[in-house]
């Protein structure tokens, strides 16, 4: 027995040496790699924008304006206009941006606005970077565009010196910026749950995925601190420039351009667009209806510190903002999340608010339409405890498309004040991703998320989960089921079996 645990020890101690190994080059890698900082740039009284928005600031002083944006097609047409409208400066910040019909759109604008003179600057998770660095680096290579990676890998393409990278830095590299953020000119913003992509728009190929999304167009002080939080993501020691980065396969720009030109000149494409009816933008705010804009007292950006990802800097974390917010809840809570996995303290504090009295709601999504079957069978071990503690749980559906995945991410309390951003109700959001979001008091726009609750959970959309027994029961208008709907038993069985591993707060 001594022997066998010697043994162990030392197998452990051995491989502890190339991890450390790996985090010391990954630590001096970032350190020779960082690029020169950079800042928003003030906003002043020269570009269209200044104009439009100084007056309305005048309106409202002291206020921010906000507009909610739950329409797919509209939330690709604001960032569109934006682009088109920007003449100083394009800020964007995403998790994901796809290589796909409307990513290569918006790359299309990107290009066009930094032709115009506007300096833009795109940081881009590095998590989902595989197969498209070279029309990234393309950007790069334009002089007006800067492109910074977060938390990047050095070996960029599926080979055995990636497979070891990945092998050594697992940790820190399963930390990711799952924030979204799109600025104009430091005047005016969209922040939200959408990354940029086809399934995010409305726009999926057949087949594909949609995703039932929210966003908030913003306008005015609230603005400042988003830029701040940009700054901070951009100027951090995880965030490095892509020209830094070795490489294998390149793009240049002018290739890249007749690329996307004759890509987006497709008859098939151009329908496509047609359908959404984004082509046909030709004013720079005509189409982001700024007399919408709610202009209020009581909005506040909350981000995450780019140094959550590698557990530094433990304050200024979200959960210690929106923890409390929930704990003030006295009537009623409504979340709405795609992935439900609140952890062992989140179910405990759940369930003490419906023991006191708080009426729960919970719309998230069901095994037929979650695009995570590890995220589901975490979620799975959850349900029968929050439905015991007499927690409402609807697992979202929309028969009139069926190809569509919730991914709005909010709640509400009490009807009284609201949270709209990236930020999911699990584990991965809470301790490990970044995340950013929107709180807020009014009551028209309070209003308007209880309409999309409504929607939401109506007894003809949404599944309303029960218990029957020891079993589940799943229950739509007059239909009625006793297993997931959707689904098949293997993947049934599969998700019981993650449920009851112990990587919850890897979720």
């Amino acid at each position: 027995m001594t022997d066998w645990i010697g043994w162990a020890a030392a197998g452990v101690a051995l491989l502890m040496v190339p991890v450390a190994i790996g985090l010391w080059m990954m630590g001096r890698f970032a350190k020779n790699a960082r690029g020169t900082p950079g800042h928003m740039i003030p906003w002043g009284d020269e570009t269209a924008y200044d104009k439009l928005m100084e007056a309305m600031e005048d309106a409202h002083p002291g206020l921010s304006g906000i507009r909610l944006v739950p329409n797919e097609h509209e939330a690709l047409a604001i960032r569109v206009a934006l682009a088109r409208g920007a003449e100083r400066s394009l800020d964007l910040m995403y998790y994901i941006w796809e290589d796909d019909l409307c990513g290569r759109l918006m790359a299309s604008e990107v290009l066009a606005a930094a032709d115009r003179g506007v300096r833009v600057r795109i940081l881009i998770d590095d998590v989902n970077m595989i197969g498209r660095v070279p029309a990234y680096r393309s950007m790069d290579r334009h002089p007006n565009i800067q492109v910074r990676l977060f938390n990047p890998i050095r070996n960029r393409d599926w080979s055995v010196l990636r497979g070891i990278e990945l092998l050594m830095n697992l940790v820190p590299y399963n930390r990711r910026m799952h924030n979204k953020m799109f600025i104009a000119d430091y005047r005016i913003g969209v922040t939200g749950g959408r990354n940029v992509g086809d399934s995010y728009f409305g726009a999926p190929k057949p087949g594909g995925m949609c995703f039932d999304d929210l966003d908030a167009l913003v306008a005015g002080p609230v603005l400042r601190a988003m830029g701040e939080l940009y700054d901070d993501f951009w100027n951090s020691n995880v965030a490095l420039p892509l020209r830094t980065i070795r490489f294998g396969k390149t793009t240049r720009l002018k290739r890249f351009r007749t690329f996307i030109d004759r890509f987006l000149a497709q008859p098939g494409n151009k329908k496509r667009l047609a359908d959404m009816s984004v082509p046909v933008l030709e004013g720079k705010t005509e189409t982001l209806k700024l007399d919408l804009l709610r202009w209020v007292d009581s909005l506040d950006f909350l981000g995450d510190p780019p140094e959550k990802a590698l557990r530094g800097r433990r304050e200024g974390w979200m959960p210690g903002s929106l923890i409390p917010i929930i704990d003030s809840a006295t009537k009623e809570l409504r979340i709405m999340t795609p992935y439900l996995v609140p952890g062992k303290r989140g179910l405990a504090r759940l369930v003490a608010l419906a023991e006191k009295g708080v009426d729960i709601e919970i719309i998230t999504n069901g095994l037929g339409r979650s695009d995570s079957v590890l995220v589901y069978g975490a979620y799975r071990w959850y349900r029968p405890r929050l439905l015991e503690a007499g927690i409402k749980l609807v697992e979202a559906a929309r028969p009139d498309n069926p190809d569509t995945m919730l991914h709005a991410k909010t709640f509400v309390v009490d009807g009284k004040i609201a949270f709209v951003g990236s930020f999911n109700f699990d584990m991965r959001s809470a301790y490990m991703n970044t995340e950013l979001g929107l709180v807020f008091k009014d009551p028209g726009l309070i209003e308007e998320l209880t309409k999309l609750f409504d929607a939401a959970g109506a007894p003809q959309r949404g599944w309303r989960v029960s218990r029957d027994g020891r079993l589940m029961r799943w229950t739509r208008g007059a239909e009625t089921t006793r297993a997931e709907p959707g689904t098949n038993w293997w993947k049934r069985a599969l998700t019981f079996c993650i449920g009851h591993m112990p990587i919850h707060g890897l979720l």
